[in-house]
């Protein structure tokens, strides 16, 4: 199987597994957000070795609160089901929106000093499918209608995280954070665009936005 083909099998089968879990809820979801949690937080102190404490204690306060986000969006908010499968529609729209319009488009890098393959074009891509998508489960399943408004600025945090770990790979010289998912690295690969994601979901629901 060539490295794409492998992508897609590995990014489907986990696309399963957060649904699976997602949807079950309880101990399921728990075990999987504290699991995905962990190995965030080994990754970055792998990447940010030598940093200085300080960046572990950021990396263990961003996996963590991270984690606390997605179970709380899905056991204690209003509809946290719904919300949270708008969590990941956001986030998976945005990296397959942007992946696409950058390929397909190309055009001015977006941060050629941190990850050359961006694009503004991948950028302006995830944030028309992140708010087309998310914009439209939002209106299927009723829910609040600011979370349409912030679609599309999610859609940014969620290119910033990934941006973020861009940058910390290049400042340690790795390709990929690790090598546990074959064709994607690591989990911090894959989940550096859910992490803002969930945060600035839960707080915008504290907020009374969402």
């Amino acid at each position: 199987m060539n490295e794409m083909g492998l992508r897609v099998v590995t990014g489907i089968a986990l696309i399963l597994v957060a649904l699976g879990a997602a949807v079950i809820g309880g101990y399921a979801f728990a075990i999987l957000a504290a699991a995905a949690a962990t190995a965030v937080f080994y990754e970055w102190t792998r990447l940010a070795k030598g940093w200085g404490l300080h960046w572990q204690v950021l990396g263990f306060v961003y996996a963590l609160l991270s984690a606390l986000a997605l179970l709380w969006i899905r056991d204690r908010a209003e509809d946290g089901l719904a919300l949270l499968l708008w969590v990941f529609l956001v986030t998976w729209a945005t990296d397959i929106g942007a992946y696409f319009a950058g390929r397909a488009i190309g055009g001015p890098k977006l941060a050629p000093t941190i990850s050359p393959n961006k694009t503004w074009a991948g950028l302006y891509g995830g944030v028309a499918a992140a708010s087309l998508f998310g914009g439209a489960w939002v209106l299927a399943n009723g829910m609040h209608l600011v979370l349409i408004l912030l679609a599309p600025l999610f859609a940014v945090a969620a290119q910033g995280g990934d941006l973020f770990e861009s940058w910390m790979k290049r400042r340690a010289s790795v390709k990929d954070s690790g090598n546990l998912l074959p064709g994607h690295g690591g989990i911090f690969d894959r989940l550096d665009g859910l992490l803002p994601v969930a945060i600035l979901t839960a707080i915008a629901v504290l907020a009374g936005a969402a």
